[in-house]
């Protein structure tokens, strides 16, 4: 079975933060960058469905020069090759296009399965992968939570809203978003590492798949949130202030 596994680079987590003077997006000039967390589980599930089913992983990342380290990153942790879209400024492109980009690219390896994060850390939007189906004509779940091949058939657990889950089963090949922490990720090892430099990488440019950025939506600003104090008197005996206390934890901070 052939996973082809979409990732993404973002910036790194802990990354102090800075607008660029249009305001537009943040300052990308001393930021560090790693894998996607949601793709990282994507590139998990994939390789542990390799080791149960035999078949191979590809990872496929758009990006600059940069996301090489992503790329290097999932060969390392057991990919056994991957496909890189040379494209210098994904700013450009809006979700549409992107998602056209990735099918493209994908339909070159007619992959069996295809494996995506549940959303970006960066933009959020939660909408690629899904796209990308719709655009392949390929059955899609998404919230998976686990995922088993029976007989030539997937079947998928999905996390629904209010704690509740669905079993869906759905023919191959298909496409996956992938919900985070359905399984503990994996550390690159040292020979994976070796390894990792004698693995094919394959590079390809939106050029050479016939596709161009058509962005249908814009940022038109970006700012660092301000926070705010605020002091509220709970009034009353000791027993409805602790009522009122537990429903502004519940409601409010939703901190149980």
């Amino acid at each position: 079975m052939k996973i082809l596994v979409a990732i993404k680079q973002v910036p790194a987590r802990d990354s102090l933060l800075f607008v660029e003077p249009p305001g537009q997006w943040i300052d990308e000039n001393d930021l560090g960058y790693e894998v996607n967390e949601p793709d990282a589980y994507a590139l998990e599930e994939a390789l542990q469905l390799k080791e149960k089913h035999g078949g191979e992983v590809v990872a496929l990342c758009a990006g600059p020069e940069r996301v090489s380290s992503t790329i290097r990153e999932a060969l390392a942790k057991g990919a056994d090759r991957a496909i890189h879209v040379d494209e210098e400024n994904l700013g450009a492109w809006d979700t549409l296009s992107l998602a056209r980009l990735l099918a493209k690219a994908a339909e070159t390896e007619h992959p069996d399965l295809i494996l995506t994060g549940l959303q970006s850390d960066d933009l959020g939007c939660g909408q690629t992968g899904v796209v990308m189906a719709e655009l392949m004509g390929l059955p899609h779940a998404t919230l998976v939570m686990s995922v088993d091949v029976e007989d030539g058939r997937l079947r998928v657990k999905r996390e629904l809203e209010g704690g509740w889950f669905q079993n869906v089963s759905m023919p191959l090949p298909a496409l996956l978003t992938i919900q985070s922490g359905i399984s503990r990720l994996r550390y690159a090892t040292l020979m994976g590492i070796k390894r990792a430099k004698t693995k094919e990488v394959r590079k390809l440019t939106a050029a050479e798949l016939g596709v161009a950025p058509a962005p249908g939506i814009s940022l038109r600003r970006v700012y660092l949130p301000h926070g705010t104090k605020q002091t509220q008197m709970l009034t009353g005996s000791p027993q409805e202030q602790a009522a009122q206390l537990v429903e502004k934890l519940k409601h409010e901070v939703r901190a149980i």
